[in-house]
């Protein structure tokens, strides 16, 4: 009786029937294992490893990023600067034919590398870029479409929580198919390699929708005409004072990571204080305030990576605490700007909704990954790792032909599941076998991100889609943006075979990098 099998359809089932996730998933594996149990099926002392794996989950380092990096996503959505973004951009490219379509994508990248939250970026944009393209006779199946995908760019370019979870599987994944290989001085893939990969591959995606978006323009001009804005263009000083603050966000973040400055998480603290600064400067704080104590921890930063100090040392000198004095005092510049922001923040409502919405976004995500581990441990038990090795190994093709049937796997699965779900459920039982036939950790990893990206668009269950039916207006249809999806689907897929024939596009950056 194939009951390893069986668990994935049992767990599809009840996420249709409206079971939440994570119930299902623990639920699903619990019966399994007693059905295991009572069948002789399975050993049900394996159950004994989960309090393990539990732990290494709460104990994980990696994983400590994704509520300061969903912090950052929130703060900056809800301090309207996001909205200032889209307003700005929209009128710097809206009188071509398209300009308001590719400064849609455009905002979702540059949104998408400061916040890596889907949900923000597409409740943001629907409730602002699209009225404006609908009002401006946009085609509103494109329009959503537009709307859906841009948002969905915030998984593919860093920082992302998807990248931060795949980072912590594919390199588990990458371990265990090295010690398969008798290799016991075994190499890692960190979350900064795994950014360096992505970034390339996501700014070929943007440029993939910008050429559709023009391309179409041109051809059905009634699809993304051009718009009228009354008065002159944004001056230069608008445009610089709308894209220079997330943008510094993106290169204070990545830029620490990838320049070994900053673990992920350190990075991502950064990130979220970076945001409160920039938040209580767009609410109206004491500007004088938030700048200095921003430059004061900017400078401090630098400063202390040049010029370390330790004055726990005995030899420490007279210069030595005059420093340690000097760097106390940029500490309590930066501490008050960060106060500062927080009650201006605090005053405006928005940081109460802001840390809400952050425990709950992780709470999901946690608790989906805590269940998945019972999954997998039971899947495991019943006997299902040996058979997908046999399934994949099987394929007719090869290494190529188990790839491709892992990622079509992959993107029928995100019909029905989410991406952290499919991360921690069937990556680590594909990824292993993938590697030992030969194929590169971080090439796959970036293939594999793109595709479950997809998963946001794929209906029924695509989270992108239920954001834009919850922020569209009446007048679009879930006709309308099932339909506005179908296309950049396509484009999706065609962004993997691009990185599939062109593996340095995934390789080249952290090849320089690491």
């Amino acid at each position: 009786m194939a009951l390893d099998l069986l668990m994935f359809p049992a767990l599809i089932a009840c996420i249709l029937l409206g079971f939440p996730v994570a119930f299902s998933i623990a639920g699903v594996a619990i019966l399994f294992a007693a059905l295991g149990w009572l069948t002789g099926a399975m050993d049900i002392s394996l159950l004994g490893a989960l309090g393990q794996r539990i732990f290494g989950v709460v104990t994980n380092d990696v994983l400590i990023a994704i509520p300061l990096f969903v912090l950052m996503g929130i703060v900056l959505e809800k301090s309207r600067i996001a909205e200032n973004l889209l307003e700005t951009m929209g009128q710097l490219f809206g009188r071509v034919r398209g300009g308001l379509g590719v400064s849609v994508v455009l905002v979702g990248a540059l949104l998408a590398a400061s916040t890596g939250i889907v949900g923000a970026t597409v409740i943001a944009m629907g409730m602002i870029a699209l009225p404006t393209m609908l009002k401006n006779r946009y085609d509103p199946r494109l329009a959503s479409g537009l709307v859906c995908t841009a948002g969905t760019l915030g998984q593919i370019i860093p920082p992302s929580t998807l990248l931060i979870i795949l980072s912590d599987v594919m390199s588990n994944a990458y371990q265990q198919a090295q010690f398969t290989q008798g290799k016991f001085s075994v190499e890692t893939i960190s979350v900064g390699q795994l950014f360096a990969a992505a970034l390339v591959p996501g700014l070929t995606m943007v440029g993939i929708y910008i050429a559709y978006v023009m391309a179409r323009a041109w051809l059905r001009p009634g699809d993304a005409p051009a718009i009228e804005i009354s008065g002159s263009p944004p001056t230069r000083t608008a445009v610089l004072g709308a894209v220079i603050p997330p943008v510094l966000l993106i290169v204070a973040v990545l830029g620490a990571i990838l320049g070994g400055i900053a673990t992920p998480t350190e990075a991502a603290s950064v990130g979220a204080i970076g945001a409160l600064l920039m938040a209580g400067h767009q609410l109206g704080a004491d500007r004088r305030i938030i700048l200095f104590g921003a430059g004061s921890l900017i400078l401090l930063a630098v400063a202390a990576g040049l010029f370390p100090v330790r004055l726990q040392r005995s030899d420490a000198e007279l210069a030595d605490w005059l420093q340690g004095g000097a760097y106390a005092g940029l500490v309590l510049l930066g501490t008050g700007a960060i106060v500062n922001a927080l009650m201006k923040a605090h005053r405006s409502g928005i940081l109460k909704p802001a840390m809400t919405q952050t425990m709950t976004v992780t709470s999901m995500i946690f608790a989906t990954i805590l269940t998945a581990s019972i999954f997998s441990l039971v899947f495991v038990g019943l006997g299902g790792e040996e058979r997908v090795e046999q399934i994949l190994t099987a394929m007719p093709g090869g290494p190529l032909g188990a790839l491709v049937f892992s990622m079509a796997l992959i993107f029928v699965a995100g019909f029905f599941l989410d991406f952290v779900e499919i991360t921690v459920i069937l990556l680590p039982l594909i990824a292993p076998v993938l590697i030992i036939m030969g194929h590169d950790p971080m090439w796959l990893s970036v293939l594999i991100a793109i595709n479950l990206q997809t998963s946001f668009l794929t209906p029924p269950f695509g989270f992108s889609l239920f954001y834009l039916r919850g922020a569209a207006p009446k007048e679009i249809t879930t006709g309308q943006i099932y339909a506005g999806v179908a296309p950049f689907i396509l484009l999706q897929i065609l962004a993997v075979s691009v990185i599939w024939v062109l593996p340095q596009i995934a390789t080249w950056l952290p090849g320089i990098l690491f």
